[in-house]
């Protein structure tokens, strides 16, 4: 122990000795650590914590399937819930749900607010209790009970004041009284949603009917019950639903039999984290080359850093210092700067994980989790260590071997052990660039893939010049639904009269903005083979002007008008790839009709519109129907109306602030009680739907350019010493006539050799690694010439400037002070 201390000390004042060598070793070890323990936080916070739940391994996501119409993920419906909680034999709580917003009243100003309807028994599957109050009870269910509502901790701070006596209190929701039963505690997270309200459903049980998947289940098993029992179970209540419930009007039972719908159940942490795991172990992979090239980098540092201390070493040696005593110190030398550069890393990660928080408050999911805990600091210290042992074992094998320590008692070091250094410090070298390829080909190729994301014409234009504003109009307000259109039409009338705007419309939805609905769709001139569904479409409710407002084009025929509105005709406009699917030409889609149920009534198709990106620019266009807002004979109602309205606004005031406080104006001289939501332009709305591209290309960018610096400061440094240990050959060469170019070139090609040999070996590698990005990619091949031609390249040219530096200070050496140096 007194000796270790003894060595410890010894290498604490020679570190102190050699502040610049000390300074650029644990820059570079920092930089390597830091960048993985932060990622590690990412993949600890998002991956592997479990879900804030009592027993979190026993909560599962109760979806389904339904091959027959071709959906690998299906919600829920009523009916499933009714039969699925009385008939099962797996689940100890089973409940259901859906996300969405209401209006709040009454309070101040009227405000729109997310808020999650559950059924008894969601919350009691989580298994958080109220910190004030109590949880729904089966009565709350019932039609016709109490309204009742539960409210989060920071709604209660933020617009109740933390009033301790809360409950009983009584609020406006969608315009209807409703009483606070509770208060969840401050912890509470529902999954990745943020609710601030939380409402009871009631489904009348006598009215239910098959069909309406708009709903996600969520179950916790009994204790000892799999997954695999819980999906038996549930492929067993299946078929039950169909005898328990009777079809809606226009339907058949049989309809649903040909779905073939089959249970998918599955972890309910994989319905909050989705497909992320594969992108953060990608890039766990590539933060740990960038520690695999700092590791190198420090161990040429120590290779070059031990040539100095040759002397030293002999004279241990000769006295009697053993390979295992040398070795030992070197070793401590080195896991002394691993751990140092790993707390310096440490501090760099916890910086870089604030500033993630900061600019990335939606994307990734579960960002309130990702801390630095006591894992992470475990994570890091081995990190630290390991990559202390790394770069300090090749120093260790160079200069602390038996062979090596007999040679150094035998006072000197042989060309061939000299030509073994050399060879060790070029192999690191083109390791460093092999590994700096891989990085760089990989963010090159996101790089391609935003800006394949970018060129993508979305189907609709000017996204910085259009406004969105969405509100809801709730039944409790206004019943009429002829008063409902009026009131939007009036709203829309006060948008258009704003100073800057040149066109306003609205729908129930605007593109990328997650609201979508789908159902079969039924062509009057098409024949369906017996259990053969009509494929689902996508559904939008819309008003007229609304694509001339989004900027998308109109194919053929016409709009909607307002007398199509208010006379309830039955007219419909398609989306282009619709129309070229059933009828191979727009125009011969133009008079055809179409409908939703086998009762609806048939509607003739009056214009065909350009296609659009409803989901993202990484997503095809769906095959859509735009309805009319307001219709009589769908979805079983005589007359059907969409009581959600969003404005999109086309203006060169769009995302200012006057400009939406004139908005506001405008509609609260209509309907005062209507709050605002969806405030957004639609280029907001649109970068959203990029965020995985852009999170995956920013930290493999950042993982690309530390390499790449690291990568050719390793380039350098061999360079230079390389040209520092032949000063006596280069000072000959100059006195025997030699030309400065010749110098510059000879040393030049050194630098571009090394960085060619890493470039190809790293062509290989990147070869068969991005393969494994494949999914991450848009309409951008693993393979992709330009970016593996442009990464080749720019990494030679920038090793050859690296080599420029130690190759004009070569040909400027003095022959008479390079002879007496040496």
């Amino acid at each position: 122990m007194v000796s270790f201390t003894n060595q410890l000390k010894h290498v604490s004042r020679r570190l102190m000795r050699s502040p610049l060598f000390t300074v650029v070793t644990l820059l570079t070890i920092g930089i390597g650590v830091g960048a993985n323990t932060a990622i590690f936080s990412v993949i600890n916070g998002i991956l592997l914590k479990p879900l804030p739940y009592p027993d979190p391994e026993r909560l599962t996501g109760v979806w389904q399937r339904a091959p027959g119409i071709g959906i690998e993920n299906m919600n829920l419906s009523p009916s499933d819930y009714f039969t699925f909680r009385e008939e099962n034999r797996t689940f100890q709580q089973f409940g259901m749900w859906t996300g969405g917003s209401v209006s709040v009243t009454g309070l101040a100003a009227p405000e729109q607010v997310q808020d999650i309807s559950v059924t008894e028994g969601t919350l009691n599957a989580l298994g958080i209790q109220p910190v004030l109050g109590r949880w729904f009870t089966p009565k709350d269910d019932i039609p016709g009970s109490p309204e009742t509502v539960l409210v989060t901790y920071g709604y209660w701070q933020r617009r109740l004041g933390g009033d301790a006596s809360i409950t009983g209190r009584r609020i406006r929701v969608d315009g209807q009284s409703r009483e606070i039963i509770g208060v969840m505690p401050r912890t509470f997270r529902f999954l990745d949603e943020k609710p601030d309200l939380i409402l009871p459903f009631r489904f009348d049980r006598g009215k239910v009917f098959l069909g309406n998947f708009s709903f996600q289940g969520i179950a916790r098993l009994k204790p000892g019950v799999t997954l695999a029992q819980a999906n038996a179970d549930l492929a067993r209540m299946i078929p039950m639903v169909n005898t328990k419930f009777p079809p809606p009007p226009g339907f058949s039972a049989k309809l649903f039999e040909d779905a073939r719908i089959a249970p998918n159940a599955r972890p309910l942490k994989q319905d909050v984290i989705g497909d992320l795991g594969k992108v953060l172990w990608v890039l766990m992979g590539s933060i740990g080359v960038v520690l695999l090239i700092a590791c190198a980098n420090v161990a040429n540092l120590l290779l070059v850093r031990a040539d100095g201390r040759q002397h030293e070493l002999a004279i241990r040696a000769a006295l009697g210092g053993s390979p295992a005593q040398i070795a030992g110190e070197i070793l401590i030398e080195s896991l002394c700067l691993g751990v140092l550069g790993g707390a310096a890393g440490l501090a760099l990660a916890y910086w870089s994980l604030r500033l993630l928080v900061t600019i990335a408050p939606a994307y990734p999911p579960r960002l309130e989790n990702i801390t630095i805990d006591p894992l992470v600091l475990l994570f890091t210290l081995a990190v630290s260590l390991v990559a202390g042992v790394l770069f300090g074992l090749i120093p260790v094998i160079k200069y602390a071997a038996p062979g090596v320590t007999a040679a150094l008692r035998g006072g000197g070091r042989t060309l061939s052990q000299s030509r073994e250094r050399h060879r060790a410090r070029n192999t690191l070298a083109v390791l460093q660039v092999a590994l700096a390829v891989v990085l760089l080909i990989s963010s090159g190729l996101m790089i391609r893939t935003f800006l394949a994301l970018r060129q993508v014409q979305p189907g609709f234009n000017g996204l910085r010049e259009l406004q969105t504003v969405r509100i809801f109009i709730p039944e409790a307000q206004v019943k009429e639904p002829v008063r409902v259109i009026r009131m939007l039409e009036d709203i829309l009338g006060k948008i258009r009269a704003i100073p800057g705007v040149s066109s306003a419309a609205f729908a129930n939805s605007v593109p990328t903005d997650g609201n979508n609905s789908t159902d079969l769709l039924y062509a009057e001139d098409r024949t369906y083979q017996e259990g053969k569904l009509p494929p689902l479409r996508r559904f939008k409710f819309v008003a007229p002007g609304f694509f001339q407002a989004m900027g998308t084009p109109l194919i053929a025929g016409h709009d909607f008008t307002w007398t199509d509105i208010y006379d309830k005709r039955t007219v419909v406009v398609v989306s282009e790839n619709l129309a070229r699917e059933l009828w191979r030409d727009p125009r011969a889609a133009l008079g055809k009709r179409i409908r939703e149920g086998m009762k609806d009534s048939w509607r003739e198709i009056i214009g065909v519109v350009g296609n659009v990106r409803q989901d993202g620019a990484d997503q095809k266009a769906p095959t859509t129907v735009y309805w009319p807002v307001m219709m009589a004979n769908f979805w079983g109602d005589e007359t059907f109306l969409q009581r959600r309205a969003v404005y999109a606004i086309r203006g060169n005031r769009a995302g200012s602030e006057s400009f939406l406080k004139e908005i506001r104006q405008a509609i609260w001289s209509i309907n005062p009680e209507v709050p605002l939501a969806g405030i957004r332009t639609m280029d907001e709305w649109y970068r959203g739907s990029m965020a995985r591209s852009s999170f995956t290309l920013v930290m493999l960018s950042l993982a690309g350019s530390m390499a790449l610096l690291l990568g050719i400061v390793g380039i350098y440094g061999v360079i230079s010493y390389s040209v520092s240990q032949r000063t006596r050959e280069i000072g000959i060469r100059i006195a025997l006539g030699a030309q400065q170019n010749r110098l510059k070139a000879m040393v030049v090609r050194h630098g571009v050799l090394l960085a060619s040999i890493g470039v190809a070996l790293g062509l290989t590698a990147a070869a068969a690694v991005t393969r494994i990005m494949s999914s991450l990619l848009f309409e951008t091949s693993p393979l992709d010439p330009v970016t593996y031609g442009a990464v080749s390249a720019g990494l030679i040219a920038a090793a050859a400037l690296a080599s420029y530096m130690p190759a004009q200070r070569a040909s400027s050496v003095s022959p008479i002070d390079a002879l007496r140096a040496e």
